[in-house]
């Protein structure tokens, strides 16, 4: 599992669902549809209309990945931070009930706004 307890896990940027939707796609339960990805380097974030899907790539050839699900039924609060003019990164924060804070750092080109709308759409 990632460990979410050491602050930020990735700096992410938008990626095409069409490139990593087909990685999580033996994961998502019949009528579970991919609605926006990011990625790092290696690692990558999947938001599915059911939950948030944190993907960690291991080893040298990466053929060895950590997929840790997250629902969203067990998000208790969250909080979105825009970027800023010197600070050009934006941070999503999710508390879970059992696991604590998430925290997601994202590129100043993610649309942070949107994404906290999509996460406010399935949790309240």
């Amino acid at each position: 599992m990632i460990d979410f307890s050491n602050g930020s896990v990735f700096k992410l940027h938008p990626a095409s669902a069409d490139e990593l939707g087909p990685l999580v796609a033996p994961l998502l339960i019949p009528q579970e549809r991919v609605v926006s990805c990011f990625k790092a380097a290696r690692d990558f974030v999947v938001f599915t209309d059911k939950r948030l899907i944190a993907v960690n790539v291991q080893g040298i050839t990466g053929k060895k990945r950590d997929f840790t699900s997250l629902p969203y039924s067990r998000i208790q609060a969250f909080s979105v931070e825009t970027a800023g003019t010197f600070d050009l990164d934006a941070e999503l924060d999710l508390w879970f009930s059992g696991l604590g804070k998430v925290r997601l750092e994202f590129k100043g080109s993610s649309d942070i706004r949107q994404l906290g709308q999509l996460v406010a759409s399935y949790v309240l």
